[in-house]
């Protein structure tokens, strides 16, 4: 449970007899000023030592380690939840804007094969609190850095449509209670066609990213299994009806493994999906996994990505290439909780 778990009402069991303001002045300390309950220098000294010692306000992020890259500009952190299990979130500083990548799930049961997150096997859904926290604790950090939190991307451990009811609670309050903007916000899936119809019957404008990483179902099965039960057809005619109800360009996303999915017959394929869309494609240079077996799967070379790249453009696909940061952490694409086990058993 996290003090971001608590809906007004519990607030305001929490603050009973007091005058009912308090509850607001409560939710701005926690979700605008971003400060301890101890801290609030609004509230008397008794109001704020009652509650300071309240277990509803308890943090549910505990910070094993944090780590640091690209010259201060990517920060990882590993958090213990309060049963133990660990989320990893990454803070990265651009020049015109910050972004934090966040967890929704521990682990991650899709089982992606290039992915370090999916190797490590699947633990529990996050409460709405716990994924909230990551995006407090990142804004937080931030703001220390002189800089203002104004992106916010699901794309760290866990497949955020597998925990849709919430993670969709939590968007509602990173851009209510937070006042993020829905459109600097984006959700991630491998391709979970029910979730994918729910979002387009929701109002709020975030985006929306499809990690695809392969267009024909043979390879993309391979990569990522939940096309076994989705294939690419079934998701096309889903993101065909999402584009219908929301006129949202899509994200794909597309991991470039070199001789396994970045010959000109890929870009063939992609384009062929891609351009009826009218998608965005975003390429990833696999980046290193740190696990014996998938030492025969690196990442497509330079030239190559600039190659592939260069092959969509001329087929009328707009495109770009996600600069690689934190892989000197494992804070990049598909490396996530990595040693994340190892570091626990470090710090008991």
């Amino acid at each position: 449970m996290s003090r971001y778990d608590l809906e007004d009402a519990d607030l305001e069991l929490l603050l009973e007899g007091q005058q009912r303001y308090r509850v607001a002045q409560l939710k701005k300390a926690l979700y605008e000023d971003l400060i301890d309950v101890a801290d609030l220098s609004v509230f008397p000294k008794a109001l704020r030592e009652r509650i300071g010692n309240a277990p509803e306000l308890a943090s549910a992020l505990d910070p094993i380690s944090q780590q640091v890259a690209d010259r201060g500009q990517t920060m990882k952190w590993l958090f213990r939840l309060q049963d133990g299990a660990a989320i990893e979130s990454v803070l990265m500083h651009y020049r015109k804007h910050t972004t934090v990548c966040i967890s929704s799930q521990a682990g991650c049961a899709m089982a992606c094969s290039f992915c370090a997150t999916g190797r490590s096997g699947y633990t529990r859904q996050l409460s709405v609190g716990e994924i909230v926290e990551q995006v407090v604790r990142a804004a937080m950090a931030a703001r220390t850095s002189g800089r203002r939190l104004d992106h916010v991307v699901f794309m760290g451990m866990g497949e955020p449509f597998a925990n849709f009811n919430n993670v969709w609670r939590a968007v509602e309050r990173i851009t209510g209670d937070m006042g993020l903007g829905a459109r600097h916000v984006t959700l991630s899936t491998v391709g979970l066609v029910p979730q994918i119809n729910q979002l387009a019957d929701k109002a709020l404008q975030v985006n929306l990213a499809v990690s695809l990483h392969a267009a024909n179902d043979d390879l993309r099965s391979e990569l990522v299994p939940i096309n076994r039960r989705y294939p690419i057809g079934t998701l096309v005619r889903s993101l065909e009806h999402y584009v219908e109800r929301t006129h949202r360009r899509i994200t794909f996303e597309w991991a470039l493994i070199a001789g396994v999915n970045d010959s000109a017959r890929d870009v063939a394929e992609l384009a062929s999906i891609a351009f009826p869309l009218k998608a965005h494609v975003n390429l990833i240079p696999l980046n290193p996994i740190d696990t014996d077996d998938l030492s025969s799967m690196q990442g497509s070379s330079p030239e190559q990505v600039e190659r592939f790249a260069g092959g969509l453009g001329d087929l009328g696909i707009n495109t770009t290439v996600r600069r690689t940061r934190g892989r000197s952490i494992d804070a990049a694409c598909g490396q996530l909780a990595g040693k994340a086990a190892a570091i626990l058993k470090e710090k008991p």
